[in-house]
């Protein structure tokens, strides 16, 4: 009986231990739910957060990280002179600015865009030195690529370019691997800003139209995140994480 010569690989849960992790966007929602799943995988944290309060809060709730307090939308070449090594880099940060196009200003439309994709490709600019061949970066686009709000032309433009950003990274900065997350509706406190008391009815009336018929939860997308860092024959990827609302 002929037996295969190829070898199974390790199916056990993805072990980070001693890895440098780096999140932009760590305070809060996907971000801190990454932080806290990496953390327990054994990861070194670096956390990155224009907001010091909510960055200081984030990192006692996770059990300790390292706190570097900086704006995605304007980083800085020394974003990451505290750091001597990156394995994997997370890209999480940036609001969702939904309003017609004609009332928006030249400011909000730049805004948008340095959040979710100049700032972010930026980022990965100044980590390069720190990058290596093994290591992984994660971008997020969103749903609005696929499935665009009637007032959110710039958002929709800014995470479609994420993922074309993604699969072109993918070819230029090989063997390191990159990626992204495009997660549906997902019960963030960025939605608190949005919707604001309405965001509970809102939310269960949109759970009901989704095949998963519910909405996501950050500890859900932080899991697709940590696959792509693990897993080393992901790279070029969008991974949509969305309750099926693409079909629907």
């Amino acid at each position: 009986m002929q037996t295969s010569n190829i070898q199974t690989g390790n199916t056990e849960p993805p072990s980070f231990h001693d890895q440098n992790i780096v999140i932009i966007g760590g305070s809060s929602g996907i971000g801190l739910a990454t932080a806290r799943q990496a953390k327990h995988a054994g990861a070194n944290l670096f956390l990155l957060s224009r907001n010091p309060e909510r960055l200081r809060d984030a990192a006692e709730a996770i059990g300790g990280a390292t706190q570097i307090v900086a704006d995605i939308a304007a980083p800085q070449p020394s974003l990451f002179a505290e750091i001597d090594r990156i394995d994997h880099l997370l890209i999480t940060a940036g609001t969702v600015h939904l309003q017609s196009l004609k009332d928006q200003s030249e400011a909000d439309l730049l805004k948008v865009v340095s959040e979710r994709l100049i700032g972010p490709l930026l980022a990965i600019k100044a980590a390069l030195p720190l990058l290596h061949a093994k290591s992984s970066i994660t971008m997020t686009s969103g749903q609005f690529a696929s499935r665009p709000a009637a007032i959110g032309a710039v958002v929709a433009a800014a995470v479609a370019a994420v993922e074309s950003t993604v699969r072109a990274l993918a070819l230029e900065l090989s063997p390191m691997r990159i990626n992204a997350v495009s997660p549906g509706w997902v019960d963030t406190p960025l939605l608190d800003g949005l919707m604001g008391e309405a965001k509970r009815q809102v939310l269960e009336q949109t759970a009901s139209t989704l095949p998963s018929r519910n909405i996501g939860r950050p500890e859900d997308i932080a899991q697709a995140i940590l696959f792509l860092m693990a897993n080393r024959f992901v790279t070029g990827e969008v991974l949509h994480i969305d309750g099926g609302g693409r079909l629907v």
